[in-house]
């Protein structure tokens, strides 16, 4: 297929450092080489570039006085907005984070598209978090935290962020790998509609179940899905390099096969790569597990993988 790959380093909604060198990691690490040699047409698009924000005087604000790098934010949501639609006209693409606030834009553009072509958009979201706090829930007021509140049409964003014309229906919703919620999302997120598929639901069920239930229901509406994952999705000893580190993540062949499956539906029209913090990583791997999940969700099957020596 035609992949278009579309830098995002985003690093205001996070709190941190670090994330908008993420675009050029993967990069280095081969993203569009591995997708080319599985046969795909690779176009890279380059970075996304936000309007400058507003002056001191003229900043978007909000009556929680937590929330941090708001009108930053908003230009981030505005700018990838109008780039996911654009780029997803005739290309896949493959967003490169940059923190998942990156999902604000990303989300809405791409459920654009999917409302003009008459069908309706699913969601894998694959984290530790729920991201599910609105600009008047959050306490950290990291902005990383409310995507998923945002692109659902849950109340709590308005006077701050555009309406989103085409919110993806909470029961359109799949979170998996999830092991870190706030109380207040975690009420919000009972009554939301939205299937949750926790660790402790991995750790008993397995993960297959689970997704190929939610695969049928995209097959049986003809949906299109975007995929949005998480660096901390993964346990913290593959995959160090990110900031919001939660221990008991899901292990490297969970993970494989998660892509695995979801590139056997052939029903992925879009990836967010969130999250990655250079800065933290050790050599480069967590950018290599990350460009090899891509692989196989691009791919790859388990015997077309190589063997390394480290000797």
């Amino acid at each position: 297929m035609r992949c278009g790959l579309v830098g995002a380093p985003v690093q205001h909604g996070s709190g941190r450092l670090g994330c908008d060198m993420g675009p050029s990691a993967y990069r280095a690490a081969g993203l569009a080489r591995v997708l080319a040699t599985l046969g795909h047409e690779v176009i890279d698009f380059g970075d996304v570039a936000p309007a400058p924000t507003a002056p001191p005087g003229r900043a978007v604000t909000h009556a929680n006085p937590a929330v941090k790098g708001l009108s930053e934010t908003l230009a981030w949501v505005e700018a990838l907005s109008e780039a996911a639609y654009r780029i997803s006209a005739d290309c896949l693409p493959l967003f490169l984070g940059g923190d998942h606030s990156l999902a604000l834009g990303t989300v809405p553009g791409i459920a654009r598209r999917a409302a003009e072509r008459g069908r309706p958009l699913f969601l894998i979201w694959l984290d530790a978090h729920t991201d599910y706090h609105t600009l008047e829930t959050t306490v950290s007021g990291n902005l990383h935290g409310t995507p998923m509140a945002y692109v659902t049409g849950r109340s709590g964003f308005e006077g701050a962020f555009p309406p989103v014309l085409h919110p993806v229906a909470p029961h359109r919703v799949g979170m998996i790998g999830i092991r870190s919620v706030d109380g207040a999302e975690r009420v919000a997120i009972a009554s939301s509609g939205i299937a949750v598929h926790d660790m402790r639901a991995m750790d008993e069920e397995g993960v297959v179940p689970f997704l190929r239930a939610f695969l049928d229901r995209v097959e049986a509406e003809n949906g299109l899905l975007h995929v949005s994952l998480d660096v901390d999705f993964l346990e913290p000893d593959i995959a160090p390099g990110v900031g919001t580190t939660v221990p008991g993540g899901a292990t490297f062949r969970e993970a494989h096969l998660i892509m695995e499956i979801l590139h056997d539906s052939g029903f992925v029209s879009s990836l967010d790569l969130v999250e990655l913090n250079p800065f933290l990583d050790e050599r480069g791997r967590t950018a290599f597990l990350m460009v090899d999940l891509a692989a196989s969700l691009f791919g790859r099957r388990v015997l077309d993988r190589p063997t390394r020596s480290y000797v």
